[in-house]
């Protein structure tokens, strides 16, 4: 997978005040990070998070029946590892995984935790941030619960245009390259029947795929329809 830095209006730190973002900078260290490495993995122990300062990060979660869902595909001022804050056992609850190297700010949780604790605005901000976040994570879920393979993997699609897509005469260009069995890992289905569903779209005209990897989206309402769209602000339907 290549790296590409989404448009900074859907990095999760965009939405921070900037005093919440200088406290993150002041209080973070670079850390270089390579491509197949992990920054964490789910059940450890949750001494950091991270800002992805350049290059792709994936995060995941492991399903009951062993499969791997891929949550988000993380770039540029992307946070990972927040949702351990304010735990009396902190674990991190995802995996996340280096797919292109680069490098990352690495905060340590618990002098994050006392500096919000003594402000207590930023604490409510911050509050409400990862609030979001957790919508975001919900309504992943419930895509896939309830719209089946077909209906998460539309939604991946929808997710990664907002995140990724770059709009040409023809369509939205999903602007990474990603493999079918990366597309499975986000529906929790097989690379098979992915690539049966992937050929069922080209049939209809309403995606046309290149050698490259990448996915160009012709008629995006098609896919809204399929899957009863509720048409959810774009801060919520992305993939970062």
């Amino acid at each position: 997978m290549e790296a590409y830095v989404m448009p900074e209006s859907l990095s999760t730190t965009h939405f921070m005040s900037q005093e919440l973002k200088q406290l993150l900078n002041v209080i973070s260290t670079t850390k270089k990070i390579d491509k197949n490495t992990y920054l964490f993995h789910e059940g450890t122990i949750a001494d950091e998070i991270y800002i992805i300062k350049s290059g792709l990060v994936q995060v995941s979660k492991l399903a009951a029946d062993g499969k791997e869902l891929i949550i988000r595909i993380c770039s540029h001022d992307d946070i990972v590892g927040e949702l351990s804050l304010f735990s009396d056992d902190p674990k991190y609850l995802l995996s996340a995984k280096v797919l292109c190297s680069g490098e990352v700010y690495m905060i340590n949780k618990e002098e994050l935790e006392e500096n919000l604790i003594a402000n207590s605005r930023l604490t409510m901000e911050f509050m409400k941030w990862t609030s979001n976040q957790m919508r975001k994570f919900q309504s992943k879920i419930r895509d896939l619960l309830l719209n089946g393979k077909k209906g998460a993997l539309y939604s991946t699609l929808i997710r990664l245009s907002n995140s990724y897509g770059l709009e040409q005469d023809n369509g939205t260009l999903i602007n990474i390259a990603m493999t079918n069995q990366e597309l499975a890992n986000f529906c929790t289905a097989t690379r098979e029947s992915i690539n049966r569903m992937l050929s069922e779209l080209r049939r209809l005209e309403i995606i046309e795929t290149y050698p490259s990897g990448k996915i160009l989206i012709k008629d995006i309402a098609y896919l809204r329809n399929e899957i009863g769209c509720e048409e959810c602000p774009i801060e919520i339907c992305n993939i970062n």
